[in-house]
């Protein structure tokens, strides 16, 4: 007769595990027996199973008292004592991540198996993370090393009818399980300790905590740890998008403002004119609608209140060359860091691309010059009409102590489409002639080639220049736009045509005026970018011409690096050596290329940091996020359904010829356009927000408030590991660590 005893905790599935391996053998037409010890034990409580086999009938139906085997579902009920009366040549069977050896010291002279079989149930699902079933997994291994088949397996799961996941869990236990004997004297189990003593209803303290400890039931207990929320993690500026939400949740809007001047200058700028994909990375995206963090940026930096400036205070001095969002963000980290810095702008005004690429109607002159005041509030100093050159770099590498270019994309791309000169004008340089009131597009039939921010402008201002007909020309879809999704719905709607899957070609007069042939086009392969690269159609209407008085080139730009000395390079790190061996840094789009406010704005203060670190050795680089609270982290169904909030529009038919605004923001107290009732649609992914309900749902009442009202404890000496509490967890705070 074969003996196996399973010692397990209640639902992890040890009774179950018997009757497979019963079921097994009784399919090969062996006589099998399997039982259980059956009481008032819950889930996480030490449960026993039996089985015997035998090839004639089965009559004893007592507990087993001297197994052949013996197997363990959880490795904290491992223990000298399980060794009593164990078959001196039989298996221990474990689960348990690590190499039978690891056990030596309990299972010296032992044949000892062990597979990791609670990993492998959470990773096929079979039960949760807090309390996985490990039964069918572990029945793969039992099958490998009592020399079962994989078909023996197969037949008792489908015998028993489990589903494929419990397939694919036994298989790879069956190939992943790991046995060996261990070397050594055999080790006598210690006698048993003398029992506790058992609490009656007649104890002095009835009523109150339980006095038997019952934290050794647990194979898991709570742990609590703060994610990293998902709109923070993919913030091209560093901000702690999470926390000023939150604090704008509460209405307190100078607490907001102070957390997002923490790593940007620029909220104001930023809340009108980011693409915002801490919005496509919210969670909240996957329940109903996305929370509005862009627009609660911009009203938490218009209504909030800036904290108090600090001044420099240190001898170093630094030269910021450029002063677009990257050099102003790095001027402003370095200012706050008691730097003496200056900012060098060959313009006649700060601001950089912010004011001179942008039009007003999204971004208002009075918001960038509030926030650039802010920041010369902290003692930075600057000269304009100073342009940069590589003579002039090098003199100011030897001025002062450290050099931050920030001269972002300088060169444009361009076409060679012929034609009149006077036809085709570049998009940058367009949008700061209608800046200035320099230029008029009064009747004209104009066509802008391009799909970016850039092209949407050139576009939609255009249009308040009285131009009688605009287009835009993109040589893929809508879809592959770089452009802002809003900006593309604005330009629309304001009148602006979009001509998709065209490229144009050149440009030819006749008697009444230009005309732009264009290249039908369709989407081929991806390419570099991962977008599908275009390519020519071959039909006989391919090509076509369209009517235009002006062509306006929005194509992108390039860095212009003839201010470099030669010799130089950009590293990855954006730290810039040349031949002097100076301290000179690059920081934007002229190192990274990455084409958003945001990113220039992160860019700019890791820059800052890298001259810090370079000329004091303190290191102000943050670790490594934790783990991203995804989806999969978040409890969504406790949460009310309630539609994203916007902020007012100008209706199009003014916007069509005027400047003004856009977009007007969230109004307080307006229901439709409230800011507080968005923020409070924030899940606060990954962070605790003292919810309680951990400490309600709280089985055995122990888990408990800090005495000062903030945080959590539990007594773990008497946490069964149940999970309720994790499992209760609205954003992944609370979860269950292995013992």
């Amino acid at each position: 007769m074969l003996e196996i005893t399973i010692e397990g905790r209640g639902g992890q599935g040890g009774v179950t595990l018997a009757k497979l391996i019963a079921t097994a053998y009784f399919l090969q037409n062996k006589h099998a027996q399997a039982f259980g010890v059956y009481a008032a034990e819950r889930s996480g409580a030490p449960v026993q199973a039996y089985v015997r086999i035998d090839d004639v009938e089965i009559t004893n139906h007592n507990q087993i008292r001297r197994p052949d085997h013996l197997i363990i579902l959880d490795r904290t009920l491992i223990s000298s004592a399980l060794l009593r009366g164990l078959n001196e040549d039989g298996w221990v069977i474990i689960n348990a991540p690590q190499a039978p050896l690891a056990f030596a010291d309990v299972f010296s002279g032992r044949l000892v198996a062990a597979v990791d079989a609670t990993r492998i149930a959470i990773a096929s699902g079979l039960g949760t993370r807090a309390v996985p079933i490990v039964n069918t997994t572990v029945f793969g291994a039992v099958a490998q090393v009592m020399g079962l088949r994989i078909e023996d397996i197969e037949n008792a799961l489908e015998h028993l009818k489990f589903g494929e996941p419990n397939f694919r869990a036994a298989r790879e236990a069956f190939e992943t399980v790991r046995s060996q004997r261990i070397d050594g004297a055999i080790r006598r189990p210690a006698p048993p300790a003398a029992p506790s003593r058992i609490a009656t209803l007649f104890d002095f303290d009835v009523g109150g905590p339980p006095r038997i400890k019952t934290g050794t039931w647990a194979n898991r207990q709570p742990r609590r740890r703060t994610l990293t929320a998902p709109c923070n993690h993919v913030c091209p500026a560093g901000n702690d998008v999470r926390g000023f939400i939150e604090a704008a949740s509460a209405g307190e809007y100078d607490r907001a403002l102070q957390i997002l001047l923490g790593t940007s200058p620029l909220p104001g700028v930023c809340g009108r004119v980011c693409p915002a994909p801490c919005m496509e990375m919210c969670n909240r995206r996957t329940y109903d609608e996305a929370v509005n963090v862009r627009e609660l940026e911009r009203y938490v930096a218009d209504h909030g209140k800036p904290p108090a400036v600090t001044q420099p205070w240190r001898a170093e001095r630094i030269a910021v060359v450029g002063s677009g969002p990257a050099g102003l963000s790095a001027a402003y980290t370095l200012a706050r860091l008691g730097y003496r810095v200056e900012v060098l702008e060959a313009g006649d005004e700060l601001g950089g691309l912010l004011r001179t690429g942008i039009p007003a109607y999204r971004l208002p002159r009075d918001v960038l010059d509030r926030e650039i005041a802010h920041i010369l509030r902290h003692g930075v100093e600057t000269r304009v009409h100073h342009a940069v050159d590589r003579k002039e770099l090098l003199r100011l590498s030897r001025e002062y102590d450290a050099v931050l270019i920030a001269t972002g994309l300088q060169e444009m791309q361009g076409l060679n489409l012929g034609g009149p000169a006077d036809t085709i004008i570049q998009g940058i340089a367009f949008l700061d002639q209608a800046r200035c009131d320099r230029i008029s597009m009064r009747g004209l039939h104009v066509l802008v080639v391009g799909g970016g921010n850039t092209a949407i402008d050139a576009a939609r201002s255009t249009r308040r220049l009285g131009a009688a007909d605009v287009r835009i020309v993109y040589r893929r879809t809508r879809q592959e736009m770089p452009a802002i999704k809003e900006e593309i719905d604005e330009a629309l709607e304001e009148g602006v045509k979009l001509d998709e899957l065209v490229v144009p070609l050149h440009i030819r007069t006749d008697g009444v005026g230009a005309l732009l042939t264009c290249q039908r086009m369709r989407l081929g392969e991806p390419d570099d970018s991962g977008r599908r690269r275009p390519v020519p159609e071959t039909t006989e209407d391919a090509q076509f011409d369209v009517r235009c008085d002006r062509v306006i080139l929005a194509l992108g730009q390039s860095r212009d690096t003839s201010i470099l000395p030669g010799g130089s390079a950009i590293h990855a790190d954006r730290l810039f050596l040349g031949l002097t061996q100076s301290t000179i840094f690059t920081c934007g789009d002229f190192a990274s290329n990455d084409g958003t406010v945001a990113g220039a704005v992160g860019s700019g203060r890791r820059a800052a940091w890298h001259v810090h670190q370079t000329l004091t050795g303190e290191d102000l680089f943050p670790p490594p996020n934790a783990a991203v609270a995804g989806p999969q982290y978040i409890a969504t169904q406790i949460f009310s359904h309630a539609s994203q909030r916007q902020g007012a529009l100008a209706p199009a038919r003014f916007r069509r010829s005027s400047f003004v605004e856009v977009r007007q923001g969230f109004a307080h107290g307006n229901g439709r356009h409230d800011p507080m009732d968005e923020a409070r649609r924030c899940f606060s992914c990954g962070v605790c927000n003292e919810c309680d309900r951990c400490v309600d749902h709280c089985p055995e009442g122990i888990m408990a408030r800090d005495p000062d009202g903030h945080g959590y404890h539990f007594d773990e000496s008497f946490c069964k590991g149940c999970g309720v509490c994790a499992a209760e967890c609205p954003r992944g705070v609370v979860y269950m660590a292995e013992l």
